[in-house]
């Protein structure tokens, strides 16, 4: 019997629905970042810990949002990826203690300089999910989601690589800047789209609390800092992979950006998720 596209598109769904974009994005611009830095081998468990990490991460923060929205009666107002983790909660948490257990036997392997960051790093994880699920569903703390994800999930991505380093350069330093303005950007474009997709019960964020208007403007502010800052660094460094780098980071940020100007395309079939998470997949094209 020849399966049907639905049969062959649940798979593909289903780990859309686990992150697994966002972390094999992850995976892919941490390599992006070791070809940035010395020509010393990073240890080979950091893309593994940074993956398991990354998806525990999420997926705690989206199984947190499910226990504080309404009850399970009211699973049709939930979004399609928060009703998927409702359905599947048992599954997940077992899923989420062995990712736990395995990333703390490959902590045995790793160099001591990554595990302090990574210790460091994780209590602040943990914290900011404790405090998130403490606070009401509209405390004004939560605005500094967004930018705190940004900041986090870029940490993990670049600092993994940087403690294996002995310095770290201007060049570096200025193309994890505009990662993590891309990060941003991604997540202010969510929370916009978001609040498009659904108006009369969008979830608490930057967008329904600066407004539409402001958020866009932001986003404009950000796509052309980056790209001017990609262009900038294509100029002053001789480097041929920093170069490549600095472009590809520019073609994320504009990526982000063609969503913004075309909402009510991407708006279908959460299309606007796909390709937004689907950005950080483009430093493959430099590796």
């Amino acid at each position: 019997m020849v399966p049907t596209f639905a049969a062959l598109l649940t798979p593909l769904r289903n780990a859309y629905y686990l992150s697994f974009p966002v972390v094999l994005g992850a995976v892919l611009s941490n390599r992006m970042a070791v070809r940035l830095s010395d020509v010393v081998p990073v240890h080979w468990a950091t893309p593994i810990v940074l993956a398991l990490v990354v998806w525990m991460i999420y997926t705690i923060d989206r199984l947190l949002d499910v226990q504080k929205a309404a009850p399970a009666s009211s699973t049709r107002l939930l979004t399609p990826r928060h009703a998927f983790h409702r359905q599947h909660a048992t599954d997940l948490w077992r899923g989420i203690l062995a990712a736990a257990l395995l990333v703390l036997v490959l902590c045995f392997f790793l160099p001591g300089s990554v595990i302090r960051f990574g210790l460091v790093l994780g209590a602040v994880c943990v914290g900011y999910v404790f405090i998130v699920f403490r606070l009401p569903t509209r405390h004004s703390a939560l605005l500094l989601k967004e930018p705190l994800v940004a900041v986090l999930f870029s940490a993990g991505v670049w600092g993994s690589v940087w403690v294996q380093r002995p310095t770290v350069s201007g060049v570096e330093l200025t193309e994890s800047l505009m990662f993590m303005a891309i990060a941003f950007q991604n997540l202010v474009l969510f929370s916009v789209m978001e609040q498009w997709e659904n108006p009369a019960q969008p979830p608490f964020s930057l967008a329904t609390a600066w407004g539409i208007d402001r958020c866009m403007t932001l986003l404009g502010w950000l796509t052309l800092g980056v790209v001017l800052t990609g262009l900038t660094l294509c100029f002053i460094t001789s480097d041929r992979f920093a170069q490549r780098a600095a472009l590809m980071l520019a073609i994320m940020s504009l990526v982000l950006y063609v969503i913004q100007r075309f909402p009510a395309y991407f708006l279908r079939n959460e299309r606007y998720r796909w390709l937004g998470d689907g950005v950080f997949w483009l430093p493959a094209l430099v590796l």
